[in-house]
């Protein structure tokens, strides 16, 4: 697994007013941002605001064990195989399954899985943000 991170996804209440937020720091939302969710170019990595009901329904099984703060950590692959790979690999180094990979609802293809502190890792294929060859994401 190479060493870095994609994104960063942060669980709140009110996107509306995260987004509010963050846009008063001068950062500016990412076009494909919506009610649910907002996204912001960092560099070479993203930062995601995503509604607390909808973090929920990406974890689905360990909901009830979300807390506040940083809550989960994407890395973005170039292919299906590689998710697979990645999330296989995790587990056999101590990591513990929550979303074993398949084709997701927003037109990509991910798996999350969780460390042994509990953070969440999503190893995901997104079509609509290409990686660079040197592994940053322009997020769209």
């Amino acid at each position: 697994m190479e060493q870095r991170i994609t994104l960063v996804t942060l669980r709140v209440t009110d996107v509306a007013r995260s987004r509010a937020f963050y846009e008063g720091l001068g950062w500016q939302a990412c076009a494909g941002s919506q009610s649910g969710f907002a996204y912001f170019q960092m560099g070479g990595m993203g930062l995601g605001l995503l509604a607390a009901e909808k973090y929920a329904d990406e974890i689905a099984g360990d909901a009830g064990k979300v807390t506040s703060g940083p809550t989960m950590l994407a890395q973005n692959v170039r292919d299906k195989a590689e998710v697979d790979r990645l999330v296989s690999f995790a587990l056999t180094q101590g990591g513990r399954l929550v979303r074993a990979p398949a084709d997701q609802f927003w037109g990509g293809y991910s798996g999350i899985f969780a460390d042994p502190d509990g953070h969440y890792w999503e190893i995901a294929l997104n079509p609509y943000w290409p990686l660079a060859e040197d592994g940053t994401v322009t997020l769209a």
